[in-house]
């Protein structure tokens, strides 16, 4: 039952096979078992999460029923969540109990799926590897030496691990694509402002973005099925009409162009990830898709950009964190400038400190115009880039990451190579596109790799329908980690 996708599992719970309250005590007892080892989950309330697995079982008996009633879920721990501590993983927020929830946490609460607990993440979403949390770093479960990714590591982990059936996670440069494809499962990030971020801590406003991480696409399908949607809490939220993302995931895929980009090819990619990458595009030429070649031609402009624009609005969305209005307050100090000093050198860690200096630089007098405004104006270039590139493709297909999964330890003491962990998926934010990582494969060291999938805007049906019709003839998104 644990390795089940959702509408096996919805089915079962239906038919009274299983009832919630065991299907979650499953889940429960497998995260007592493995997450000393994992690190995966930081919060659980069991007593919570079994109340609710007994509403979804009442609801199922009333036949009141959602296909998601019952089904337990990880969420990141940013997501806002009444009752609970929200914490980012970080000091400064560590006492934090949210007193409302996260629109998706509503979302996920109204159809009655079960909430298992908070997953680990790098602190305030800014990492590419799970190892700047409060917390301790989490592990990948197909290699414990190995990062899981990040930021979302923790909910990568608890899917791959079969610790949950399916996970929350957050994307502002690539946070829920990389982590899928390190640990070997199926994610999207929707283009931007389809999914409400009303009780998401901010960390890049204009480019986080809150998504499904799950075994299957059809379970990304499911997820996003009320996840998705108009919230007027949320000033960026898109008002469109809701759509039905499982309709689409038999549709024949013949005749689709799939854009390759040259760009994403380069030396810089391993030989390994490389070949997966080729292979997968063969068996979807099988399918009956065609191949096109396409340019992105100010690609390469993307990490400086980001490394601007991201840490620009990082400084802005953490100014609140003073130890007066939010946070962690120093217990020693002179007076009120000690007493912000303090608060905030004592609250956050080094990564995310990094970051507020740099955006602080960049948004000063004198600089704005040097840094700031011409990051943007790449953004725009970037931006028509693709959609140049999907006048002659239907979709991109490209790679997730250069590598696969490193070791725990290997590039913290290089931010440069750190960063360019998400050179491939970067842009997708800077320009609000949907954008997937699909199980491609596995190396020869038996680490899994993923393929990237790129849509123009509001394309997220025929994502799903490349990715299922994909899982539909390989079994890589099937397999599990042994632990």
């Amino acid at each position: 039952m644990i390795n089940a996708t959702l509408r096996t599992l919805s089915e079962n719970l239906a038919h009274k096979t299983i009832s919630s309250v065991e299907l979650t005590e499953m889940f429960l007892k497998r995260i007592d078992d493995l997450n000393p080892i994992l690190n995966a989950f930081i919060a659980l309330d069991k007593e919570k999460t079994q109340q609710a697995a007994k509403s979804a079982d009442l609801r199922l008996s009333k036949g009141q029923q959602h296909a998601l009633t019952g089904i337990p879920i990880a969420i990141k721990d940013l997501f806002c969540h009444q009752g609970w501590k929200t914490t980012c993983c970080s000091k400064i927020l560590k006492n934090f109990v949210s007193p409302y929830s996260a629109h998706v946490v509503e979302q996920c609460q109204n159809v009655g799926m079960v909430i298992l607990g908070h997953t680990n993440m790098d602190e305030f979403a800014m990492g590419s590897s799970n190892e700047y949390s409060c917390y301790g770093p989490v592990k990948n479960p197909w290699h414990v030496d190995c990062t899981p990714g990040g930021s979302s590591g923790g909910s990568a982990a608890s899917v791959a691990a079969r610790l949950a059936p399916v996970a929350l996670g957050t994307d502002t440069g690539g946070s829920i694509r990389q982590p899928a494809s390190f640990c070997g499962i199926t994610s999207i990030k929707p283009t931007y402002g389809m999914v409400s971020r009303f009780g998401m801590v901010a960390f890049a406003s204009s480019l986080d973005q809150c998504g499904p991480m799950a075994k299957t696409a059809e379970d990304c399908a499911l997820l996003l099925n009320i996840l998705a949607g108009f919230d007027e809490r949320d000033a960026t939220s898109i008002l469109r009409a809701k759509e039905d993302y499982t309709r689409n995931l038999n549709a024949s895929i013949e005749g689709l162009r799939i854009g390759l980009p040259k760009e994403y090819f380069s030396n810089a990619l391993d030989t390994q990830v490389a070949s997966l990458i080729k292979k997968t595009v063969a068996i979807l030429n099988q399918l009956g898709a065609k191949t096109v070649d396409v340019s992105l031609p100010n690609i390469d402009l993307s990490i400086p950009a980001y490394y601007v624009i991201a840490p620009a609005e990082a400084s802005a969305n953490l100014a609140r964190y003073d130890g007066i209005r939010f946070g962690h307050r120093a217990h020693d100090y002179e007076d009120l400038t000690e007493l912000y000093e303090k608060s905030r050198a004592e609250g956050f860690g080094k990564e995310v400190k990094q970051r507020i200096l740099i955006g602080t630089y960049v948004l000063s007098h004198g600089y704005y115009d040097a840094y700031y405004l011409k990051a943007q104006k790449i953004r725009r270039l970037i931006a028509e880039d693709f959609q140049q590139a999907f006048k002659v493709c239907d979709v991109i297909a490209a790679p997730v990451t250069p590598t696969t999964a490193f070791r725990l330890g290997e590039k913290q003491n290089d931010p440069i190579q750190m960063y360019l962990s998400d050179m491939y998926t970067i842009a997708v934010n800077l320009a609000g596109l949907p954008g997937m990582s699909v199980p491609s494969g596995f190396t020869d060291e038996a680490m899994p790799a993923g393929i990237q999938l790129i849509g123009s805007y509001f394309s997220e049906s025929r994502l799903l329908n490349v990715a299922h019709r994909l899982q539909q003839v390989t079994d890589w998104h099937h397999r599990m980690p042994h632990l």
